[in-house]
């Protein structure tokens, strides 16, 4: 793997190394908006361009192999390509890509996500993460009758109207193209019990509370302690709808996700990511008495006034199904979490160590198989100091940007803040990524740019 370079500037290497990589950003951003088809993937000057990957590794288009802990956003707990996903995925096409109708592998594998997530009754598939949290969203509102819905500052539940904003700052503007109808329908509070009760004290039409149960942004922003079991007790005294955003956690802090971690069961839940086996795909698990809003009855008036109209044209898909299915009975024993925690831990401790040697303040955490990398903080208790954005990695001008393009000149590639840690990343993995870390901070501190004001 490429070892980095002291004669130049991080940024200038950076041009000269992923040439490749400049020119199709120049090529992309004159045919598509903005340049990249997801925000997470903007990078200042430029992002790396990718060819091919397998396992723990990708490769970029001019040649860099890199060992990827963005992980398809965090689906990929198999690794990239992993053989009997695969296998799955493109049998399944050879039978057909689309049936316009119901098929075996949807049934089978509903049935695994009720087998596994505690809250999950029954099932409905949507085609992404973003369409699950709307769904439960307005599967609560028509359950209760209740429009408006509590969440939290900072916490991600995708890019739909009634999710748009709140995770970034500034929060008092207002995410733009949102009428004031679909802002009045939300109440942003902190993760704190006592300003969840007053507003459902203050607020009879709040009908729902949704929460990344990881804590904000998969877990870079933790929650208080007992804050899950008191949104419990507080959704069941007001009868409110409790909804668990295990888009990313699910099937990764367990094969139940965290809600069977903690005991704790919520209404919905919402899944994508690992879900789908790395393709795009999500759902919706929840309480039987919810979840019928979804089917026809042979009543004219409950089809038009109580039941959620869901289309969707790739809703369960043949190739989804058979791959989602596939990743599910891989994970289902648990042993897949274990290896990639277990990796993840020894991460942590190593980018601990590194950090401390070289006297470069940075809080180093998470949990399950995810690590969070904060420089200019020491200590969990500082996070409530740091901007949200920065907590998700997009608010980065100074020390993120310019260590994570010094991490990709050592061959490692983070996700923004983060590293999604998977079965397949090796000890030997985690230990050169160290210290490749170690270099690449070394490099960022040499350019003077390692302050809390930069982050």
């Amino acid at each position: 793997m490429a070892t980095s370079s002291t004669t130049r500037t991080i940024e200038d290497e950076y041009y000269a190394r992923f040439a490749g990589s400049a020119a199709l950003y120049s090529r992309s951003r004159q045919a598509i908006a903005g340049g990249i088809s997801h925000d997470s993937r903007h990078l200042e000057p430029f992002p790396p361009y990718i060819e091919r990957a397998i396992g723990a590794r990708k490769w970029d288009v001019d040649g860099h192999e890199l060992i990827d802990y963005a992980m398809g956003h965090g689906a990929l707990i198999l690794g990239h390509a992993h053989p009997e996903v695969t296998h799955a995925a493109t049998s399944a096409a050879q039978h057909g890509t689309h049936f316009g109708a119901g098929h075996l592998d949807e049934v089978r594998w509903a049935e695994q996500v009720q087998r596994l997530i505690p809250s999950a009754e029954l099932v409905r598939f949507t085609s992404s993460g973003t369409e699950a949290t709307m769904m439960a969203l307005r599967l609560a509102a028509i359950h209760t009758d209740r429009p408006r819905f509590i969440r939290f500052v900072g916490h991600f539940h995708g890019w739909h109207e009634g999710a748009a904003g709140g995770h970034t700052p500034p929060l008092e503007v207002p995410a733009p193209g949102l009428p004031d109808s679909v802002r009045s329908r939300v109440e942003l509070v902190p993760a704190e019990a006592g300003a969840v009760e007053e507003a459902l004290k203050r607020d009879p039409t709040i009908g729902a509370i949704i929460v990344e149960p990881s804590g904000g942004s998969y877990g870079a922003a933790p929650l208080p302690v007992g804050f899950l079991s008191a949104l419990r007790t507080l959704a069941d005294r007001y009868a409110a709808v409790l909804i668990f955003d295990e888009v990313v956690t699910g099937f990764r802090w367990s094969p139940g996700g965290i809600q069977a971690l903690c005991g704790i069961t919520p209404d919905l839940t919402t899944l994508a990511k690992i879900l789908a086996g790395g393709f795009p795909g999500g759902a919706v698990a929840g309480r039987a008495e919810i979840m019928h809003h979804l089917e026809f009855r042979a009543d004219t008036s409950w089809n038009t006034s109580r039941k959620m109209y869901h289309p969707g044209t790739f809703n369960a898909n043949p190739m989804v199904a058979a791959a989602g299915s596939t990743c599910l009975e891989i994970v289902a024993s648990g042993e897949v979490q274990k290896i990639a925690t277990s990796r993840a831990e020894l991460l942590r401790s190593l980018l601990r160590e590194t950090v401390s040697k070289l006297d470069a303040p940075c809080l180093v955490y998470g949990e399950s198989s995810i690590v969070h990398i904060l420089p200019g903080i020491k200590t969990v208790s500082e996070i409530a100091d740091v901007p949200v954005a920065t907590l998700k990695g997009t608010g980065a001008p100074g020390v993120l940007r310019m260590l994570r393009l010094a991490l990709l000149q050592e061959g490692v590639d983070f996700f923004g803040r983060s590293a999604f840690v998977s079965a397949t990343h090796s000890e030997e993995d985690i230990r050169y990524t160290a210290a490749a870390f170690g270099r690449a901070v070394a490099r960022v501190q040499a350019e003077g740019r390692w302050s809390v004001q930069q982050i």
